[in-house]
């Protein structure tokens, strides 16, 4: 089943303060996962397989690389051999691309919030409202919730990604 989120990234220069919104609001805190994302050669869309100690997941997507709050059409699958999906999927198509990541994880009802933390690019917040827990959730109203987290992290246009981590290693 395929599913929606409206997403936004923006380089983040006082996690701290981030992160003191979300838990005075209420946020559920996960944990720290130090992930390790790896992408796939593909013809369209992106392809990567996450292997954190609490993500485990394929993920397949399509999404423009645009700045601001964009919609993201996915599929995922859940993992629990990951090394194996990862030799399989290397040898089948090749890898593009590995991000390593640091990434504290907070939940406000259905968005998702991280706390990125990439050696060598910096540190992000990335704001993820999506229609995965409640289909009803049209895309204006993703996108409202956005608009709203963007204004209380105190996000600015200039610090606003449109590539992902896995791009701008690359150097696009």
């Amino acid at each position: 089943m395929s599913f929606i989120n409206i997403e936004i990234k923006a380089r983040c220069f006082h996690p701290e303060k981030v992160e003191a919104f979300l838990l005075s609001a209420g946020a559920r805190f996960v944990g720290l996962d130090h992930q390790k994302d790896t992408y796939f050669n593909v013809p369209s869309g992106r392809l990567k397989l996450r292997q954190g100690n609490i993500e485990n997941t394929l993920i397949f997507y399509n999404r423009p690389d645009q700045e601001g709050p964009k919609q993201s059409d996915f599929s995922l699958s859940k993992m629990t051999d990951g090394a194996a999906t990862e030799q399989l999927l290397e040898k089948a198509l090749g890898v593009k691309v590995v991000v390593d990541k640091y990434r504290k994880i907070f939940y406000i009802d259905n968005v998702k919030f991280h706390l990125d933390e990439v050696p060598g690019l910096g540190s992000f917040v990335e704001i993820e409202a999506g229609n995965l827990a409640d289909v009803s959730k049209t895309i204006d109203d993703l996108k409202a919730q956005c608009d709203y987290y963007m204004k209380a992290f105190e996000i600015a246009d200039a610090d606003l990604i449109n590539h992902s981590y896995s791009d701008m290693l690359l150097g696009l």
